[in-house]
């Protein structure tokens, strides 16, 4: 709803969240929110919401292996 959306973008805010793999700030979110929030609501109630999908990405560690890591897009 509304509220879980308000508290989910203050989160984000509070936590100075880093932009994501698409460059949208934290100051880029709140206009985005305002302009299309009516209709990102509508398809979150109506389960039609679909999130990209994780980035995978291999960190080489110092012993030769790696850290797989999954970067939400």
């Amino acid at each position: 709803d509304r509220n879980n959306l308000n508290q989910a973008y203050l989160r984000v805010k509070r936590n100075k969240g880093a932009a994501g793999i698409d460059d949208m700030t934290v100051n880029d979110l709140l206009p985005y929110l305002r302009e299309n929030k009516t209709e990102l609501i509508a398809s979150l109630r109506e389960g039609k919401y679909k999130p990209a999908p994780v980035k995978r990405v291999e960190i080489p560690k110092p012993n030769g292996g790696v850290r797989k890591l999954g970067i939400p897009t």
